[in-house]
């Protein structure tokens, strides 16, 4: 059985993030490449500012919100994650949450929805490549970035994609699901470390 978590990167109020990824979410869900698809929104888990004693490949965990973002994250096998760009970068609550962990996060595929003004948030989703790969994550190259956003969301707060969006998130579905299969073994190698 395979999950697929997509993480809201954006936790400010009025953000466009999150019809962003109930999009994402209802095509993941339509593509059918997944057993189970999860939106993991980091408004609603609210981690504090990095507060753990213990480097995060100890996997010491002395807080409640730890333990509880550990397991879940442990759970997916592959992720979504729905970012905007902010002074050409990513989020600080995106990569806060990902500080938080280490283990966690290794031999899990990663596509990147994108949005913003005229760049799509490519800026955003071609810097935070570097701390995936370090945590042994693959991005993979298909993606989805949308530009001047807001131009597809309509009265109701529901984004309305274009054929060029739904084409771009039909490869990427297609392509995270190969590499999901892919590193299948070197999760499972891990896990059972682990255990």
């Amino acid at each position: 059985m395979t999950t697929l978590q997509i993480i809201i990167a954006s936790t400010r109020p009025g953000r466009l993030g999150l019809p962003v990824a109930e999009w994402i979410h209802a095509a993941a869900v339509k593509h059918g490449g997944f057993d189970q698809v999860e939106l993991v929104d980091l408004a609603e888990w609210n981690l504090p500012f990095m507060d753990e004693p213990h480097h995060p490949r100890l996997r010491r965990y002395e807080h409640q919100h730890t333990r509880d973002w550990s397991a879940t994250i442990d759970r997916a096998d592959a992720f979504l994650i729905v970012m905007p760009e902010y002074n050409y970068g990513y989020t600080a609550p995106l990569k806060n949450a990902i500080d938080y962990l280490a283990h966690e996060w290794a031999y899990k595929p990663v596509g990147l929805v994108s949005y913003g003004g005229v760049s799509a948030g490519t800026r955003a989703a071609q810097m935070i490549k570097q701390v995936l790969t370090t945590l042994k994550m693959t991005p993979i190259p298909e993606a989805v970035h949308i530009p001047f956003v807001a131009q597809f969301v309509d009265e109701d707060g529901a984004l309305r994609p274009n054929e060029t969006m739904d084409a771009s998130a039909e490869a990427m579905l297609d392509e995270l699901v190969h590499w999901t299969a892919a590193l299948a073994p070197l999760r499972a190698r891990a896990r059972q470390q682990a255990a």
